[in-house]
């Protein structure tokens, strides 16, 4: 080859159809790295969608007969519970690692937190409060971690700060304090997550995740005791398809994209999650979207547009012209 790099090529018993087999040991590395960060893209999307149901099972009418001040509590517990359940066969090599307390502790509240506000104010709020995360993970990021940011990473987040701040502009007014308060502060645990996440992307992603839920499952257990109220059996069904779906995959493909791409990256392709969560509340429990909302949601779409479609293609238009 002409950059010297040397090709392992698998050759057919028959000398007269010989063909390479390229393995990603052979791969060239831009290739290679290229194709990585679309799957970690990928993943990151599919995680988003799945956290986007979140309003679809916490808005159920099925969970009416539970206290008010303490639905979210319990909508964080069995939700852990169940995550950790689904996730027990993926735990391989298990190890410490000088970052899982602070991240098993930030977890912990963003579950808290999130559901809380969810249950104090409308779906829409807590999603969109949650949302204001890909700033923290900036902050953090680049001020605190030292994280290099690209200048085509800020499009999204430049699009994201003002099409959340006009949905919040409208949303969060006369709501419940404690709901806006609660909103808010997930979006920080969130963030710290994602950041701690990414620092130990070494480890196994089953070990990780599970231990996160398992965590806040045993830290919300003394609660659940003490309130002694139990799910119906058709309740527990639906809380073991939310366990899964919506927080136990999604962080296993949180994970695989941490390890691909940057923080600040994976938070705002996870925008995607609040533009397709008023669909799903909608959905659910008829909470249809404001214009406000489709305004914003349009912008934070219109800022992913451009960083990952417009500006790759542009990018790749160059390249091979120059080429």
């Amino acid at each position: 080859m002409s950059n010297g790099q040397e090709i392992d090529a698998v050759v057919s018993p028959n000398p007269a159809d010989q063909d390479v087999l390229l393995t990603d040991a052979t791969i060239p590395p831009v290739e290679t790295a290229g194709r990585d960060k679309f799957i970690g893209r990928m993943a990151m999307v599919a995680a988003a969608v799945m956290w986007s149901s979140s309003g679809l099972f916490a808005k159920m009418p099925l969970f009416d007969d539970w206290p008010p001040n303490s639905q979210g509590a319990m909508l964080a517990f069995w939700r852990s519970v169940f995550a950790t359940l689904v996730l027990l066969p993926a735990i391989r090599r298990p190890r410490w690692n000088r970052f899982l307390v602070p991240l098993t502790i930030c977890f912990t509240l963003m579950n808290i937190l999130y559901l809380t506000s969810m249950t104090r104010t409308t779906a829409a709020n807590a999603i969109w409060l949650q949302s204001t995360a890909p700033w923290w993970v900036f902050l953090l990021g680049v001020f605190a971690l030292r994280e290099p940011i690209a200048r085509k990473d800020l499009v999204p987040l430049v699009f994201a700060f003002f099409g959340v701040g006009t949905i919040l502009v409208f949303e969060v007014r006369g709501e419940a304090q404690l709901g806006v308060f609660c909103g808010l502060a997930s979006g920080v645990a969130y963030a710290s997550v994602v950041l701690l996440m990414r620092q130990v992307r070494a480890e196994n992603p089953g070990w990780i995740v599970a231990l996160n839920h398992a965590v806040a499952a045993l830290v919300l257990l003394p609660w659940i005791l003490w309130l002694d109220r139990w799910p119906s059996p058709v309740q527990l069904a639906v809380l073991a398809v939310f366990g899964a779906f919506q927080m136990g995959i999604p962080y296993l493909l949180l994970f695989r994209a941490l390890r691909s791409v940057s923080s600040h990256e994976a938070v705002a392709i996870g925008l995607i999650e609040p533009v397709l969560a008023p669909f799903w509340a909608f959905w659910a429990c008829g909470e249809q979207p404001a214009w406000w909302t489709a305004l914003g949601a349009a912008m934070i779409l219109v800022g992913l547009l451009l960083r990952y479609v417009v500006w790759d293609f542009a990018v790749e238009h160059v390249r091979r012209r120059v080429g």
